[in-house]
């Protein structure tokens, strides 16, 4: 009776190891799945990030070259320059000249 208690006792051991065994082969296998979806997860969110710093920088870049021409459009040198220019205005008692082009 107390060998069978023993053959018992050893096997329900052997029971409750192989359970717990395949519940932490269960949760690691879990958390290796949790761990690789994250880390593709986190790449694609580090590469939107980078493309979205890069649009900030080019947009930076414009709104600098749109205050600086805003500046000049201010000054009224400047416009007097882009009329004669672009448009060919000329002040009174001033001469427009025409050269050829190579």
């Amino acid at each position: 009776m107390a060998q069978t208690k023993s053959k018992q006792s050893i096997s329900g051991a052997k029971r409750r190891f192989k359970i717990l065994f395949v519940l932490a082969a269960i949760f690691l296998a879990w958390a290796g799945y949790t761990f690789l979806n994250q880390s593709n997860q986190h790449d694609a969110v580090q590469e939107k990030l980078m493309s979205l710093e890069s649009n900030r920088d080019l947009i930076s870049q414009e709104l600098d070259s749109l205050t600086t021409q805003v500046k000049l459009l201010n000054d009224p040198e400047y416009m007097a320059q882009l009329a004669t220019k672009e448009q060919g205005m000329v002040k009174e008692g001033e001469q427009q000249i025409f050269s050829e082009q190579p």
